[in-house]
């Protein structure tokens, strides 16, 4: 709409409510309004940089098999683009067939040559983020197994067990100084709900005070942060990735029905 009713004016704006008030859209609300524009999600659109024959078939197939696909005991018989048709993981006419960035981020060896920066950055801080030493470790790939390399690496190298023996029993406690369940959990989410386009990796920072899991753009906007410190249950109004989540349901590493929040609360 015109930024002023004045005839002179001929400059235009984009504005939002917030709260009971009518703001111009600015810097990233601005650009999260021309995205929320865009009919097509980021993961769901065709990749014009890229072709069909870019997915790996290998990487297709063991897909498939893990989840229990008939599909996989026909690609055989079936070229790449017939496959990746019945996948929904290219879109476009026959003579134009292109690959859908969902399927480039599981489907290529190295899908950071697409989307920059998609990796998972594990950097352990033994004596705190102020010392002079510090142990990086870089996971890429696949998205499902960069997750997977990077959760049985802090599983390996930065959970820890204690063993407590009871006099009275023959069973002992056994103590974590880190819950796996939610540190997976958060690690998950943040592949899940990962801006793509968004050149900044993953980052899990570990120090002797707590783990910090940074993935941007962070939470979508429709999500209020009194709504994640809650207890109850409550429903996101809009999902980023989808397609990247129906993959990773498929594979049993989430619900996509918000149910990770109070798992990943766990103290």
């Amino acid at each position: 709409m015109p930024l002023s009713l004045s005839a002179q004016n001929r400059e235009y704006g984009y504005f939002i409510r917030r709260g009971s008030s009518t703001v111009r859209a600015k810097g990233p609300d601005e650009m999260e309004l021309l995205g929320l524009a865009a009919t097509v999600p980021y993961d769901d659109r065709v990749n014009q940089r890229a072709k069909v024959t870019d997915f790996k078939r290998s990487l297709i197939e063991d897909y498939l098999r893990q989840v229990g696909s008939a599909l996989a005991d026909e690609m055989e018989s079936l070229g790449i683009e017939e496959i990746a048709r019945q996948m929904r993981i290219a879109d476009g006419p026959r003579e134009f067939l292109l690959p859908q960035n969902v399927g480039l981020m599981f489907f290529n060896a190295r899908p950071s040559d697409f989307f920059p920066q998609t990796q998972i950055d594990v950097v352990l801080f033994p004596d705190g983020p102020g010392a002079d030493s510090f142990t990086e470790k870089i996971f890429s790939g696949p998205i499902d197994s960069m997750l997977r390399a990077a959760l049985a690496y802090i599983r390996d190298t930065v959970i820890e067990e204690r063993v407590e023996k009871v006099p009275d029993r023959a069973e002992a406690n056994r103590y974590f100084n880190i819950p796996y369940e939610a540190l997976e959990e958060v690690l998950v989410n943040a592949v899940y709900h990962r801006g793509y386009d968004i050149r900044e990796p993953i980052e899990v920072r570990v120090n002797p005070e707590g783990i910090t899991v940074l993935s941007y753009p962070g939470p979508d906007r429709s999500i209020a942060l009194e709504d994640l410190k809650g207890t109850g249950p409550f429903k996101p109004r809009r999902y980023r990735n989808r397609r990247i989540g129906e993959f990773l349901k498929e594979l049993e590493m989430t619900e996509g029905r918000c149910t990770g929040c109070q798992k990943s609360a766990i103290p």
